[in-house]
C-alpha cells in the first residue's frame, strides 16, 4: 500500500498521466484527512482550483498536494512531540493519559466536518495549528469551536466553519439524496 510521501511524489510527477496524478492525490487524502475524506477533498479541489479537465491546469494538483502536505507536516511535528512527552510521562509513572488528551487517537480527524461543503476556508496548516493550540490550552470544545474560535451554543457542528466538536460516534454522512448527488459532482470536479 502506497504511503503519503510516495503518493505526493506521484502527484508532483508531471510525466505521469493526469488521471494517475489525481488518483495519487486521492491516496494522499486517504492517508491524511484532517476534515474527513470528503470535506478534505472538497477543500483541496476548491482551494487549488482543480479543473474538470486536468490538462487545463496541471499545476493545480501540485497546489493541492502542497497544501495537504504542509498541514500534514504540522500534524506530524506535533504528534512526534506528543509521543515523546507521553514516553516521559509513562516513565514517570503516569500510564493513562487524561480523556482530554486522547483526541489525537481519533483516526487523524483533526477537525471533522460532517457536511463536506462546509469546512474551514483558510489553509489547512493554519487550521490544524489552531486546533492543536485549542486542545493544548484545554478549550471547552462544546463552548468554543477549536478551528475558528467561535462561541458554540449547541452540541452540533460550528455554524461558521462546520467543524463538529462531538466524538466520532455521532458522525453521519449523506443525510439526503441531494447531498449524495452533490458529492458525485464534487468528485468529478463539476463543483
Amino acid at each position: 500500500m502506497t504511503g503519503f510521501p510516495t503518493a505526493a511524489r506521484r502527484v508532483r510527477d508531471t510525466g505521469l498521466e493526469s488521471r494517475d496524478r489525481l488518483l495519487a492525490l486521492r491516496t494522499c487524502v486517504l492517508r491524511f484527512q484532517p476534515y474527513g475524506f470528503r470535506a478534505t477533498w472538497h477543500h483541496l479541489i476548491v482551494s487549488a482550483n482543480v479543473p474538470r479537465r486536468l490538462d487545463d491546469d496541471p499545476l493545480s494538483l501540485r497546489r493541492a498536494v502542497d497544501e495537504l502536505e504542509e498541514a500534514r507536516l504540522v500534524w506530524q511535528a506535533w504528534n512526534h512531540e506528543h509521543a515523546a512527552r507521553r514516553r516521559r510521562e509513562k516513565a514517570a509513572g503516569r500510564r493513562v493519559s487524561p480523556r482530554a488528551e486522547q483526541w489525537p487517537d481519533w483516526a487523524g480527524l483533526v477537525a471533522y466536518c460532517p457536511e463536506f461543503e462546509k469546512h474551514p476556508t483558510e489553509r489547512m496548516a493554519v487550521v490544524v495549528q489552531r486546533v492543536i493550540a485549542a486542545y493544548e490550552s484545554h478549550v471547552d470544545q462544546t463552548a468554543t469551536c477549536r478551528a475558528c474560535g467561535r462561541s458554540l451554543t449547541a452540541d452540533a457542528p460550528c455554524p461558521d466553519c462546520g467543524v463538529d466538536p462531538r466524538p466520532s460516534a455521532h458522525r453521519t454522512e449523506f443525510r439526503t439524496l441531494a447531498a449524495h448527488h452533490r458529492w458525485r459532482e464534487v468528485w468529478r470536479r463539476d463543483r
